[in-house]
């Protein structure tokens, strides 16, 4: 017999596993929709930013109906909606019906993290959460990696078709084992819905997703760019005030008032502008600098994949029960800045075992960040409250990476249309300033990271491992 525990687990890493490999394994599949459906490459854009904005509106809601339907019941729903939205794009005949199945997967997957995330809070206790989060660290930190791996090998072997129907016999696993064995944990909760904060969260991150998306192809100063980040912009400041004022927030910004989950979602946030950025400049590196094929650049970043594997486990068994968050989150940050800023002395013609030497460190670092501030943001948050905070700390993450792909853009964009050193021509400088700017915009998680420090953090460590942590916090 399965144990709950172990079942919510389970279905959890692999929800969260399809969802987040989805952002980058259709991208190695854009090319040839473009062509199979005859039109240009602008457009095809869409079907990445779609699904973005899809799961930035979805996200804000989610805790709600987990708490109020029950996470069993929300977390089905959600990997149904992800996989039957999967099959419909692997069989749309139109970029228009590509599009419209990948917002209907977005909406599922919007759901999916939020949800899962609260459903593993409230089953395991916080001295257990270490070593589990070591493991749901893989699924969210090596699927975005592995991503074009396994699309590099449908496109070469199948067709485009396939990276949308690979997520369907998954989810259907998913689905099934859920249903069976995965039970509800906590009582559900019968506050009314928040109309004006989900209105205006879901508005402003749309907005603001499909402004910072869209800024680096169409340029900064593009009239939809304009228009989408400053008026989602306004949009979420008015949230912010709405909700500060709401007596049941869909929002709950209250909850940055713990000093370790606001310190540990800021740092997770900027983290995952520094890991996507980097991932996603370092896969047009081995492309358009390097001229290999999606297959040969996918296998050429996995050596990153097993540093972050590596890291987490290095992280829960080891050094985050003896350093506590404070220390290991500021050198593992300092550490993972120092790689990415290397990852530009990378030349056209640089031997591949530097690059993978250099990725495999910066996965070592990533490991440790990651496994760190799942640990520590959730440890002084109330089990009433884990759904609500599951979503904000999910909402970071997202918005985080979706802005580091923006900056590494806009980076390579600029450098390339002053020189000949744009992608493909031989000359490493955009891809050289792209991964100093995310090294640079990482440098400021160290930051918060020198915040998240307290006794606190020692209730989501093992019992014998409580005294040794909480020393290292207070020197």
């Amino acid at each position: 017999m399965v144990r709950p525990t172990t079942a919510v687990a389970v279905v959890y890493v692999a929800a969260i596993f399809l969802s987040t490999m989805d952002t980058t394994i259709v991208n190695v599949a854009l090319p040839s929709i473009g062509d199979a459906f005859s039109v240009p490459s602008t457009s095809v854009d869409a079907i990445t930013i779609s699904y973005l904005v899809s799961l930035a509106v979805f996200i804000p809601g989610s805790g709600w109906l987990g708490d109020r339907f029950g996470g069993k019941r929300i977390l089905l729903i959600a990997i149904a909606v992800f996989t039957v939205a999967s099959g419909l794009c692997g069989i749309a005949s139109s970029l228009g019906e590509l599009v419209a199945y990948r917002i209907l997967q977005g909406v599922g997957g919007g759901m999916l993290a939020p949800v899962g995330m609260a459903m593993v809070l409230r089953s395991f206790a916080p001295a257990e959460r270490v070593r589990v989060l070591s493991v749901l660290t893989i699924a969210t930190a090596v699927a975005p990696i592995i991503g074009p791996t396994v699309g590099g090998i449908l496109m070469t072997n199948l067709s485009w078709h396939w990276v949308f129907f690979v997520n369907a016999p998954v989810g259907v696993c998913a689905f099934v084992f859920g249903l069976l064995f995965v039970q509800d944990v906590g009582e559900t909760r019968s506050e009314r819905f928040d109309v004006a904060g989900f209105v205006l969260s879901a508005a402003g991150l749309g907005l603001v997703m499909f402004g910072i998306s869209e800024g680096p192809d169409l340029g900064w100063t593009a009239v939809p760019v304009l228009l989408s980040v400053p008026v989602g912009a306004v949009l979420l400041s008015v949230m912010v005030l709405v909700e500060l004022r709401c007596r049941a927030p869909m929002i709950d910004l209250r909850l940055f008032g713990d000093r370790l989950f606001r310190s540990s979602t800021a740092v997770m946030t900027i983290e995952s502008v520094a890991f996507l950025g980097a991932v996603y400049t370092v896969s047009l590196y081995f492309q358009d600098g390097r001229g290999l094929s999606p297959l040969e650049t996918g296998m050429s970043i996995l050596p990153q994949a097993l540093g972050v594997m590596i890291g987490s486990q290095l992280a829960s068994r080891l050094l985050y029960p003896r350093l506590g968050p404070r220390l290991l989150l500021t050198v593992a940050v300092a550490g993972s800045s120092v790689f990415i800023a290397l990852l530009a002395s990378m030349g056209a013609e640089a031997g591949l075992w530097y690059a993978w030497l250099l990725l495999h460190c910066m996965g070592l670092c990533v490991g440790h960040v990651f496994l760190g501030t799942q640990a520590a943001a959730f440890a002084t948050i109330p089990q009433t409250a884990s759904g609500r905070a599951s979503t904000m700390f999910n909402v970071g993450r997202r918005l985080g990476g979706a802005l580091g792909i923006a900056a590494a853009t806009t980076a390579m964009v600029l450098v390339g249309a002053g020189s000949s050193g744009a992608a493909g021509s031989g000359d490493a400088s955009p891809y050289r300033v792209a991964f100093l700017v995310v090294a640079a915009l990482n440098l400021l998680a160290i930051w918060p990271a020198l915040a998240a420090r307290g006794p606190d953090a020692a209730t989501a460590l093992p019992a014998r491992d409580r005294a040794p942590s909480a020393a290292a916090e207070t020197r």
